[in-house]
């Protein structure tokens, strides 16, 4: 689960920041132009700056401000990746997402944060496997580029500055693991929470593809987690493991 640095909420002159704003973007846009996009923000003045932001680079097959023309032009347009805001004009972005993952061929999720207190949009996401979760304030400092990196490598994006105490919240399962975790699954799960796919679990590990594989089946039963994130949050929330240190 990868993590940045970021501006404190508080700083409100981004002149100093221009050229890594800008270099973040190029960087963005460059790891997704082979990708087919779906852009959903319930903001017609976001959505038409994410359009001019995402040029050149992936191809913006639909641009929409609701629920229900998100899930059409993802499945009229075979799109590989969804880019939402959890407020959308109707319907909200947790629940999209849920519907995008339900397609015959899901696409990457990226959901945009715009106000941290919209509890149930990213739970909704969370339960439905989102692929990343971003700070719409982040999004210029590096967060929306780290998102892209950990996603496209099989990885997940949780924002840090989504606080533990938030993602305490809205953990699933039971206050324990239902069996006692080996350290080894314990060093698997903290790699899984930094965002590292499977591969590179067992660079890592010096274990074969399988056996990391088994390996997270048997983390997944334990912490009653239905994929990579729920067990990260939950991980994370049963003190298993350490937020990773901001990159």
């Amino acid at each position: 689960m990868h993590t940045v640095n970021s501006a404190p909420s508080f700083a409100m002159d981004y002149t100093p920041s221009l050229e890594a704003v800008r270099g973040n973007l190029a960087a963005s846009n460059a790891l997704l132009s082979q990708s087919r996009v779906v852009v959903c923000s319930g903001s017609r003045l976001a959505l038409t700056l994410l359009i001019a932001a995402l040029q050149p680079g992936p191809q913006i097959v639909g641009a929409v401000t609701t629920q229900s023309e998100g899930l059409e032009k993802l499945a009229e347009e075979q799109a590989d990746l969804l880019i939402c805001t959890d407020r959308l004009e109707q319907g909200n972005g947790g629940s999209l997402v849920a519907q995008a993952k339900a397609l015959p061929q899901p696409p990457t999720t990226l959901m945009v944060v715009t106000q941290p207190r919209r509890l149930m949009a990213i739970h909704q996401a969370l339960q439905a496997n989102c692929d990343g979760l971003c700070l719409e304030s982040n999004l210029g400092f590096g967060s929306f580029l780290a998102a892209i990196r950990s996603m496209q490598t099989g990885g997940l994006y949780l924002d840090r500055n989504l606080s533990k105490s938030y993602f305490e919240a809205f953990a699933e399962g039971p206050g324990n693991p239902l069996a006692q975790l080996t350290p080894r699954e314990v060093d698997i799960l903290q790699l899984m929470a930094d965002g590292t796919e499977n591969q590179g679990i067992g660079q890592r590990l010096h274990l074969s593809f399988e056996t990391v594989k088994d390996h997270i089946r048997h983390i997944f039963q334990k912490l009653n987690a239905k994929s990579r994130i729920q067990a990260a949050v939950q991980g994370i929330r049963l003190g298993l493991v350490e937020w990773p240190d901001p990159r």
